[in-house]
């Protein structure tokens, strides 16, 4: 399983970016994928997922500026991220599980692969 995060960037508060997760040895649609984020000197923390393909859970922090989705023809989920604020300045994670029961959707230490991270900074 690989997990191939990217999309991260420079942006001005107020501004969007979305991140892809590209996906190999696994199908997306099946599995619950999920977005964490760490800033420096913080611990990580989630963000967002998408539960066996289906629903959808959010941090209270990116509730109705960000959005989980997925493309299952690329085999990829992403992460549309607006309304972006200097305090969402993180490197970001994909990660996926398959097994993963719906009370640990939000807890890191569930998620069995993780992608390499994109570091998004989001200036004042």
């Amino acid at each position: 399983v690989q997990l191939q995060a990217s999309g991260g960037g420079l942006v001005q508060a107020g501004g969007s970016l979305r991140l892809s997760c590209a996906a190999s040895g696994l199908t997306v649609s099946r599995q619950t994928i999920a977005w964490f984020r760490q800033a420096p000197g913080k611990e990580r923390e989630f963000v967002a997922a998408r539960f066996r393909g289906s629903n959808t859970y959010y941090a209270d922090s990116v509730k109705g500026r960000f959005t989980i989705s997925g493309d299952n023809a690329k085999n990829t989920v992403f992460l549309l991220m607006n309304s972006l604020r200097p305090e969402d300045t993180a490197i970001y994670y994909c990660a996926v599980d398959s097994s993963i029961i719906l009370s640990s959707v939000r807890a890191a230490r569930s998620y069995d692969h993780w992608g390499q991270g994109t570091l998004v900074t989001v200036s004042s």
